[in-house]
């Protein structure tokens, strides 16, 4: 009688343990996002002007497309970090009536990263409102490799590669049979 009672209650211990185990601070919990991953450099690459398809392209379909208001496009991104504060970032996008980007609102602004935006340094990417696309600023002129080094050894074996042509297979046979 007195080894069935103890055995029991040590059996009922052990599955109130097991079960106070499930909850215990170092079990992994999954992140959840959900929504659109908006990057700065997605950003970066949008410019005034561009059509509704080019911000497509670059930012994906938005979360958000209000019926009301068809020139604002809202794409939202949600992390909720395994046990953690959710956190959230929203980007709108507005259009004129001739379908052309005008202005961004939200959480990340054109040239300013946020690595930047934490240190205090000035970002040298700014975004102006030009007539045309193909007016980029030129890039400065890449400096040449070191001899001996192993850059220009790549470089020697890039400009020394032949271009194979592609073999064309023959065209089936067209005349009736």
């Amino acid at each position: 009688m007195q080894n069935t009672k103890l055995l029991l209650t040590s059996l009922t211990l052990v599955g109130l343990l097991a079960l106070a185990g499930c909850s215990f601070p170092g079990v992994y919990k999954i992140d959840i996002q959900q929504g659109n991953v908006v990057t700065q450099d997605m950003i970066d690459q949008l410019r005034p002007g561009m059509t509704r398809r080019q911000v497509r392209f670059i930012m994906g379909n938005p979360l958000i497309q209000d019926t009301f208001n068809t020139n604002r496009w809202d794409y939202l991104y949600s992390l909720q970090p395994g046990g953690g504060k959710r956190q959230q970032e929203r980007m709108s996008i507005f259009f004129n009536e001739g379908d052309q980007l005008v202005s961004l609102s939200g959480d990340f602004m054109p040239g300013v990263s946020r690595d930047q935006e934490i240190l205090g340094g000035s970002s040298d990417t700014t975004v102006s409102p030009a007539a045309q696309p193909e007016q980029a600023t030129p890039q400065p002129e890449e400096k040449p490799a070191k001899p001996g080094s192993v850059e220009e050894s790549i470089q020697r074996e890039i400009d020394t590669i032949e271009a194979t042509p592609v073999p064309t297979p023959a065209p089936l046979e067209t005349s009736p049979q």
